[in-house]
């Protein structure tokens, strides 16, 4: 389970950076349906981009940690879906948006459980081999 939580919390940083950065080089071109939404919609798509960029060098921060702290993960999952909540408001108040988002939706709404049960893997195991944990912030 350590091994998985580690796995998926790199992925998760890694394809975070990469999605973060192509939305900053790329703009309405980077989101499917908004093509044409014009330069408001593209100067917010590049601004989010960064910060999605930055939500992943999180979860690459976390990664680098021995062990990987439970409090991280679990704050980064919860952020994860917090997204997945304002798409289905979207969903709710404006309609069904590009199929892509759809798709999206059901990753943002899966992963974070998975997360929320892996979190404390690493820290399990370190705590069996007597290594002590990243302290909580306050």
């Amino acid at each position: 389970m350590a091994r998985a939580l580690r796995v998926l919390v790199l992925v998760t940083g890694w394809a975070c950076v990469a999605i973060g950065l192509l939305h900053v080089a790329l703009g309405n071109a980077a989101i499917p349906g908004a093509e044409d939404a014009g330069p408001t919609i593209d100067s917010l798509g590049r601004f989010l981009g960064a910060t999605f960029a930055g939500y992943g060098l999180a979860w690459l921060w976390a990664a680098r940690q021995r062990p990987i702290p439970a409090w991280a993960v679990r704050r980064l999952a919860g952020v994860f879906l917090l997204g997945a909540v304002g798409r289905l408001l979207s969903l709710a108040v404006e309609g069904r948006p590009h199929a892509f988002q759809i798709a999206l939706t059901v990753v943002e709404l899966a992963l974070p459980p998975v997360f929320f049960w892996l979190a404390d893997a690493e820290e399990r195991t370190s705590r069996r081999a007597g290594v002590e944990a990243v302290p909580t912030p306050r």
